[in-house]
């Protein structure tokens, strides 16, 4: 083959931060000079050249909230600068480029044998560059209505949503929260006219993108924090998820940090990289558990907002020509069908108020867990197909295991055959380090539909000769017990999802660490129960032997028993 074709992107990462002008004379801004009990900390985050041209810039809109002059304003669709402090002064880092200088924005490339890497123009990485500041003015602060719809109904207050404050800590997501629904639209007046001001943007419609989709995030951790050495950090993770109208919410399992809300998310086709969203909130939790999914707005549905804005109509179909967007182009995902196929073998059970995950196994059993059925002697489960329609029956347990069995599995029955789902073919081994996906029901339940994280097969852990254990790095949360354990490049099914790693001493939830236990472990048995339709046929899975349970409560054999802290 001839040379590999090098895909590359333009950097537009930046990093914007607010705070207070100083008073004249140059003195630092002390308590006296700033409006009474308003923060004298400076306030950050990351953010997106849309157009060099004009010096147009998109951020998220939370470190500007702090400087209203009045409180109470979260039920305005959009905010001017009037409604801020006159002392408020913005500014724009950008990494190697300053108006009127030589130095060119850097560029990101990923070759077919390589890792994705910053590197400046076309020579090599330097360490050296230095982010130049420019100031700015605020055009426009503004809410994505298809967003805020879609966030107001996924995140119950009652589930006691807490999101990472880079400034302030965790804190309550409350109905209506500024410090999450907001965006920003600047304005870099010595940018504008640049010769450096790069190609025009190019943008993915968020009605295009698919579960399972490889994408990256360009942003900054610690938004200003040494900036030459965390500004435009890249991370890489799948499309977990999809919700609301035209898909303006997108979850995903890239690892950001504090200080990357209003980086730029991106997904790759043939031509190169597509910016297909905002980042909202890196890090959260739910009732205190870790969710390892990062929230992002689809940037076309950004765009849709603004320029509604400017036409001065809410659902207005005029389009403002306020930033070039090249195209929408339809995005290559040779893995989709396979994909489709499994999202469609995976089942959400529910008893009660209770719920949790499944993965169809023949036309009428479901693999699940034991802890998601509890006592229950029937369950209520639903399918959503990706055609769009949502299968409703009725489910009978037909085998449970014991509480004090090493396996926590359940088998249920259906009512009725599932002709119209496509069965899983099983593995019958397993290599570490394989690319894993994990389909489930975590999180949102039925709200949102099943989610899809993708990791590494860490770890087998054997007993008595044959794999009894299996761990995972996908992001496994809540709700997605009983889920489904694929091999990524084949789809067959490795195992059946039990729990992540909890440290009952440190009271901390470990999503990225998780325990399945192995199909080959059931597969005899339900070749048994296949022949003679006996449910006695998975009694075996009560009797095991000692090192089996050792495993399974997270003891060492080796040393002397002790409770153990997961």
């Amino acid at each position: 083959m001839g040379g590999s074709r090098r895909c590359a992107m333009e950097s537009r990462g930046c990093i914007v931060s607010a705070g207070w002008q100083r008073p004249s004379g140059g003195a630092e801004c002390g308590a006296a000079a700033l409006p009474a009990a308003l923060p004298l900390a400076q306030r950050g985050c990351s953010g997106l050249l849309l157009d060099g041209q004009r010096g147009l810039v998109l951020c998220h809109g939370q470190p500007f909230l702090p400087f209203l002059q009045r409180q109470g304003v979260s039920d305005q669709p959009f905010l001017l600068p009037g409604a801020f402090h006159n002392d408020l002064a913005i500014q724009i880092h950008l990494p190697g480029h300053s108006p009127g200088g030589n130095a060119k924005p850097p560029r990101l490339s990923l070759a077919p044998s390589s890792a994705l890497a910053p590197q400046l123009g076309s020579g090599a990485p330097s360490p050296e560059w230095a982010p130049a500041a420019c100031p700015a003015e605020m055009l426009l602060v503004f809410h994505c209505p298809e967003f805020q719809d879609i966030f107001q109904t996924l995140f119950d207050k009652s589930d006691k949503w807490y999101f990472h404050s880079e400034d302030r800590g965790q804190e309550e997501v409350q109905t209506e929260p500024l410090d999450l629904l907001w965006f920003a639209l600047l304005r870099c007046p010595g940018w504008a006219g640049d010769a450096h001001r790069g190609s025009a943007l190019r943008a993915v419609r968020s009605e295009l993108l698919r579960k399972g989709q490889s994408l990256f995030s360009c942003a900054s951790p610690f938004s200003s924090f040494c900036p030459e050495i965390f500004m435009n950090t890249i991370s890489k993770g799948i499309v977990s998820n999809l919700a609301g109208e035209r898909n303006a919410m997108i979850l995903t399992d890239a690892r950001c940090l504090p200080g990357t809300e209003g980086g730029g998310i991106y997904v790759k086709s043939q031509d190169g990289y597509y910016l297909a969203g905002l980042i909202v909130a890196p890090l959260c939790w739910k009732a205190n558990e870790w969710v390892g999914l990062t929230l992002v707005c689809s940037v076309s549905c950004i765009l849709d907002a603004v320029r509604r804005i400017l036409n001065g109509s809410d659902r207005s179909d005029k389009k403002v020509p306020f930033c070039p967007v090249s195209g929408h182009l339809p995005l290559a995902n040779p893995g989709w069908q396979c994909l489709t196929r499994l999202l469609d073998a995976v089942a959400l059970l529910q008893c009660g108020r209770v719920w949790g995950s499944g993965v169809i196994i023949s036309p009428r059993l479901i693999l699940t867990c034991r802890h998601v059925l509890g006592q229950a002697s029937t369950v209520k489960v639903k399918i959503q197909l990706h055609s769009g329609s949502c299968l409703a029956l009725t489910g009978t347990v037909l085998f449970a295991t014991k509480k004090n069995s090493a396996y926590d599995v359940a088998v249920v029955e259906l009512e009725e055959d599932l002709l119209a789902v496509e069965t899983p073919a099983i593995t019958s081994g397993f290599s570490t380090g394989e690319d894993v996906c994990v389909i489930g029901y975590g999180v949102f339940g039925q709200r949102c539909g099943p989610s899809v994280t993708a990791g590494v097969l860490s770890a087998v852990i054997t007993a008595d000769n044959q794999p009894v254990m299996l761990q995972t790095t996908c992001a496994v949360h809540a709700g997605a017990s009983g889920g489904p354990v694929f091999r990524a490049n084949s789809g067959e099914l490795l195992g059946i999802v039990s729990s992540n790693a909890r440290n009952n001493n440190a009271g901390a939830t470990y999503p990225h660490l998780n325990f399945s236990f192995p199909i080959t472990v059931l597969q005899p048995l339900l070749s048994v129960y296949n022949q003679a339709r006996d449910a006695s046929a998975f009694e075996g899975l009560n009797k095991v032997s000692d090192r089996l349970r050792a495993v399974w409560r997270f003891q060492d054999t080796l040393s002397a028993p002790q409770k153990s802290k997961l």
